[in-house]
Order: C-alpha cells, then structure tokens, then sequence
C-alpha cells in the first residue's frame, strides 16, 4: 500500500539527507568536494560494529563511537592533506583527486583488516518489534532512524541559522579571507567543519549498515553517488537542498521499487534526478553556486 511504502521511503531519505549533508557542509565552507566521503560513512560503520561485537557495547555507545572515530578521521583528512593543499592555493581539481586516493586507500585498508565478506550486527541489538497506526506497519529500527536523523538535521540547521558560530561559517563560505580580516578563526573552524561533516557521514554509515544488516569495505562507494547526486540536485552547498535531496532520492528508490523492479531502482532514481536537473540546472537551491560562478 501507498502509506506503508511512504514510510519506507522516509527512513531511507533520512539517511541519504544525512549523508548529503555532510557532503555539502565541506563543499559550502571549505570549497571542496571531499570524495574520501564515502570511505568515511563506511569506517563509521565499521567502528559501531566493532564496539558492539567485540566491548559489548550497546547502540548509542556505538553510535557515540562512530561519531567521534568517524569525525577523528575527517579532522585527521583536514590537517594532513587538505590544509597542506590550502596553503598552496592548489586547484580545486587537486583536493578531489587527493581524497580520491584516500579513499581507495581507506577501502583497500579495511578490506585487509576486516574481509570482503559482509559482517552483521548481532540479531538482538535492535528490538524486533513493529509498531502499527492507520494500516501502516514500522519498525522501532526505522522509528529510530528517522527520529535521529531529523534531529541530527534540526540541530545543524538550528546552528547554522541561529547562532553565532552558524553565522561565523556563513561569512567563511562567502569569502575566507574577509572572515579573517573579522578576526573569525578560520583554520580552526574548518577543522570544526571537517570533523562535523566526516561525523555525520559516520551516522549515516551505522544507520543503513543497521537498516539492510550488511557492513562491508565497499559499502561507501554506491553512498558517495548518491550523495554527489543529492547535492547537485539541491544546489551545491546549500543543506536544505541536501535534505530535500536526499528525502527526493530516498522516495524515488523505494517507489520504484514497489511499483517497477528492483533492478529498475537506480535506473528510476537517476533519471528523475536527471530530468530535474535539465529543467534547472542549477538545482533547487543553486543561489550559491550562481553567485560563485
């Protein structure tokens, strides 16, 4: 039915928006496109998984874990090879192929470490239960999933809005060198920048290694298209275009999926996005990208 596929659809959107908006928080402060994303959301993953099978933790320790060791990686990414390359006013181009190789380094790295073959969170960490209002059965998993990541996204909207520091990597988006000459700590709020984002990308990757119960190396990779998608779609560097974005996403697959095929998902999905994209190019929310151009 409709409303049960609406549901579906909803916590799946979430964590795209989630991811998304991690993806577009580098790109709208730092100016870059951070391919090592994906890598990110997938060590995330990893990290929650170890912490529950081998310290028996329960799940919002592990999702405190994934925060913190996800984010550590983001910052650690940001001091070694993005600040280096700032320093040297490299091309745009530069960043993109260096988190490239990051990323292949960090698959590569977990491949060796944990197996190709896909690990799974023990069958009693989340409750089996299924809650049912107005015909529609979901989930205490999908309850969980969309609750934390309205709020994850709440919460950055409301810092960025509202408060002083939102309003500090406002100006730092618009213009780096202004904000410094305003005596706003730029570097540091990069590094702020980059932990952030690379935590939330973290999130994300315990959310949907929870929601299809499969951790593997590669598991970032189809993640990261998504998410560049989301984001074009939205407008680059705007975080309600991510959000919507990644809800858009989120409702083409599972629509698709229900109505047409699975193996249509994809299919369905990107060409949607496709044909938004050639009524406006810019996406929903391009005013950024139209006035950097």
């Amino acid at each position: 039915m409709l409303e049960q596929q609406l549901v579906n659809a909803l916590s799946l959107g979430c964590v795209y928006a989630l991811f998304a908006l991690g993806f577009t928080l580098v790109f709208g402060v730092l100016g870059v496109i951070n391919l090592s994303h994906g890598a990110i959301f997938m060590i995330g993953a990893y990290a929650a998984l170890e912490v529950v099978t081998r310290l028996s933790f329960p799940l919002w320790a592990s999702l405190v874990a994934a925060f913190f060791i996800a984010g550590g990686f983001g910052l650690a990414i940001d001091v070694l090879v993005l600040k280096p390359l700032r320093k040297r006013n490299a091309p745009h181009l530069i960043p993109m192929i260096a988190t490239i190789g990051l990323a292949i380094f960090f698959n590569s790295a977990s491949q060796g470490v944990f197996g190709a073959e896909n690990l799974r969170f023990p069958g009693d960490l989340v409750p089996d239960r299924q809650l049912h209002f107005a015909g529609v059965q979901i989930s205490v998993l999908e309850v969980a999933i969309i609750v934390l990541s309205f709020a994850l996204m709440a919460a950055l909207l409301l810092v960025m809005r509202k408060t002083q520091l939102g309003r500090a990597l406002r100006a730092i988006a618009e213009s780096p060198k202004a904000a410094m000459l305003l005596g706003i700590n730029v570097e540091g709020l990069f590094y702020l920048t980059s932990f952030t984002a690379a935590a939330l990308g973290g999130i994300s990757g315990v959310l949907i290694a929870l929601y299809s119960n499969a951790v593997f190396p590669l598991m970032g990779q189809p993640m990261l298209h998504k998410g560049i998608a989301v984001i074009i779609l939205g407008g680059m560097g705007d975080i309600r275009g991510a959000l919507i974005g990644g809800l858009f996403l989120g409702f083409a697959e599972v629509m698709s999926v229900a109505y047409i095929g699975s193996t249509m998902r994809d299919a369905v999905a990107f060409g949607l996005l496709f044909i938004v994209l050639l009524l406006r190019p810019q996406g929903m929310f391009g005013k950024v990208l139209e006035r950097k151009a």
